[in-house]
């Protein structure tokens, strides 16, 4: 017999520390870039764009490890696993996860592949334009992975970022056998619509073998994976072959459809949006925090909702305000 869960969620993802800075759109412009997109870029590009930022601020970041930074401020108790370089960025990951009360064991490695760092210009209007060097986690072994930490939690959570590199995708595959061995449910994020574009057959493969219980999507991604230009054709297309897809829509609100069923919430109220940096991930944070609660599913959207309503009022996407005191105030 399998024994019960000691973790909540254990996620895998890209080890990145984030450096913020304020741009406009001349800049990106100047430097080819797709506004509010994401792009891998090589180590030399890293260095000649860091230079032309203005001065920004340094947190650390990586999409599933924000989400468990959400989830352990709603009080879960979690695991992480992504590679991170012995340098000083990479001993700066290390520190800020672990502070979080996050468990992180994944040995740093020795070698000239400095940990990975994402560039992330915020213009005025709040849109955030990420240029990534994969660094040190692009290369996660299968052998890093720690098999125990993986069947230990009620969930394992993946981030589709890191699908695209060859080493951790073998090692989420092979986590996605530990944990369905173990019964337990796999959660994955779409991440981005050039992923999916690289990984549809991959993703729909997935899907189709019945690995994925929690799909997580925006607009976008939904329509790409579904390769239909029309958002509801799209959701109603994937949510026939998952148990549960959530489909942020920004400003909209976001969608749930388990089984058939629809349930909808509103964008929750924000003063000002400073920084979309990390809205998904925050938002899968409360979603999951109220599902591994057994909360009903419209109160799981809501939680999402305000779960990325806080990281969207400042820059980072790590949140600052007290997220129990948030969902103290969703729940009434």
């Amino acid at each position: 017999m399998t024994a019960a869960p000691t973790l909540d969620v254990v996620a895998i993802g890209n080890a990145i520390v984030d450096v913020l800075a304020p741009s406009d759109d001349a800049f990106l412009a100047e430097h080819a870039l797709t506004k509010g997109g994401m792009q891998l870029i090589d180590a030399a590009t890293a260095e000649s764009l860091y230079a032309d930022m203005a001065a920004g601020k340094e947190v650390s970041g990586g999409s599933a490890a924000n989400t468990l930074a959400g989830l352990a401020a709603l009080g879960k108790k979690c695991g992480f696993i992504g590679q991170v370089c012995d340098d000083q960025l990479g001993a700066v990951f290390a520190h800020d996860v672990r502070a979080l009360g996050i468990r992180y064991d994944t040995p740093a490695v020795k070698g000239d592949v400095p940990t990975a760092r994402c560039l992330i210009l915020v213009t005025p209007d709040a849109q955030r334009t990420m240029n990534t060097f994969l660094g040190a986690s692009q290369f996660l072994p299968a052998s890093a992975l720690d098999m125990d930490l993986i069947r230990s939690a009620s969930i394992l959570y993946l981030e589709g970022y890191l699908w695209d590199p060859e080493q951790p995708r073998a090692a989420m595959r092979a986590a996605i056998d530990a944990a369905r061995g173990a019964g337990r449910k796999v959660a994955f994020t779409l991440s981005d619509s050039f992923v999916i574009d690289r990984h549809r057959d991959d993703f729909i493969d997935l899907i189709d073998k019945g690995l994925i219980d929690i799909l997580f999507s925006n607009e976008g991604e939904i329509q790409s994976l579904a390769q239909i230009d029309d958002f509801e054709k799209a959701v109603t297309a994937i949510a026939a072959r998952v148990p549960v897809l959530v489909s942020t829509r920004s400003e909209k609100g976001a969608i749930a459809l388990i089984d058939g069923v629809r349930y909808e919430t509103l964008a929750a109220p924000v003063e000002a949006v400073v920084d979309t940096t990390g809205a998904g991930d925050l938002f899968a944070a409360g979603f999951l925090a109220g599902h591994l609660e057994g909360l009903d599913v419209e109160t799981c959207l809501k939680l999402g909702a305000a779960a990325a309503a806080e990281v969207i009022s400042h820059w980072g996407a790590r949140p600052e305000q007290d997220l129990l005191a948030i969902r103290a105030s969703v729940l009434g």
